[in-house]
């Protein structure tokens, strides 16, 4: 009787520690959502999976969500690598949230464009894409040619624009400041020029997959929106197309973190690894309609009509992230007193 008691709780023991050991081996991953996320669970999570015997969980949210619930779990987060515009990435770094990143862990590192490591490799940048205007060529017969094209009479009730909580948003106020002779240092102009057009915008957008339905229901016919989001829904059928403003789109940079305190710091560079591989980069390219930053990917023809790339990408105004830190608590309090109330 004592020896299967014995026998009985070594099995306990080791049934216990067999647990503990596939609960450590989950890496929780912050993605935006929607078409982003399956994107991400084909090109980064699967090979990931497969290569490490690990699991992925994704946690969904947008980069406002994200740099909020980094706040909130200082020090011990609850994801192990994050996916976040470069803005909130050095937003996060300079509250000391991010792990800086150790190059020589990876071995895809050499193959990055020097310009996608944040400062002090606080953040890595891993795709290119932009804000910029997408239309339903059904309803627009002609091409949109300039941000200042949402206020037409022609397009009344029939668009929409982001809240300022989403990287689209922020972007259109920004480019609207900058065309009506604004600054960084004074949004004063765009604060003006976006007041009408928030008030008579269908929805003030806070997740980028929520103007699907807009479109598909043809409640919309123009939008500040990516065009790699257009991209995934024209393949699905979707009756859109992408217009890069004259004055230019404004750029995105989608970068990912290792948030301090995680204890899964092994396996979250081993995603990321994953993450900037030429094989990782090439097929979230193809699918998502962004750009690469590892050299070794080259983009089809199809890729180059709607992505960011030659002049379109000459034209974009890329901000200055730290800037974007600096001053983004500010301009959502405006936002909110002066433009969503």
């Amino acid at each position: 009787m004592r020896q299967m008691l014995r026998h009985a709780t070594a099995a306990a023991v080791l049934g216990a520690a067999l647990t503990s050991t596939a609960q450590a081996e989950e890496l929780v991953v912050g993605a935006f959502g929607g078409s982003f996320a399956d994107n991400v669970k084909a090109c980064h999570v699967a090979a990931f999976e497969k290569a490490t015997g690990a699991t992925v969980s994704l946690k969904l949210g947008n980069s406002s969500q994200f740099a909020a619930a980094l706040r909130a779990t200082a020090g011990k987060p609850d994801m192990d690598i994050v996916y976040i515009d470069n803005s909130l990435a050095a937003q996060t770094a300079n509250e000391k949230l991010n792990d800086k990143i150790d190059r020589a862990k990876l071995k895809n590192a050499t193959d990055v464009i020097p310009t996608a490591w944040g400062k002090d490799d606080a953040y890595v940048v891993a795709m290119v894409s932009a804000t910029t205007l997408v239309y339903n060529p059904k309803l627009v017969k002609a091409t949109p040619t300039s941000w200042l094209d949402l206020a037409d009479p022609a397009y009344a009730g029939k668009y929409a624009i982001g809240d300022i909580s989403g990287t689209s948003g922020l972007q259109f106020l920004l480019a609207l400041n900058k065309l009506k002779g604004g600054t960084l240092d004074n949004i004063d102009p765009g604060i003006e020029a976006i007041k009408p057009i928030a008030k008579g915008s269908a929805v003030l957008y806070t997740q980028a997959d929520q103007l699907l339905s807009l479109f598909e229901r043809g409640e919309i016919a123009i939008a500040p929106w990516y065009p790699d989001r257009a991209g995934v829904a024209m393949d699905k059928g979707l009756s859109l197309a992408v217009a890069y403003p004259k004055e230019g789109a404004v750029g995105i940079l989608p970068a990912v973190v290792l948030p301090k305190g995680s204890t899964k710091t092994e396996l979250a560079y081993k995603f990321l690894d994953q993450v900037l591989s030429a094989e990782g980069q090439g097929c979230f390219s193809e699918r998502a309609y962004i750009g690469a930053v590892n050299t070794k990917v080259k983009l089809s023809d199809k890729l180059k009509s709607i992505v960011p790339n030659g002049e379109s990408l000459e034209k974009a105004w890329f901000i200055d992230p730290d800037v974007i830190a600096k001053n983004s608590a500010t301009w959502t309090r405006r936002w909110q007193r002066e433009v969503a109330r």
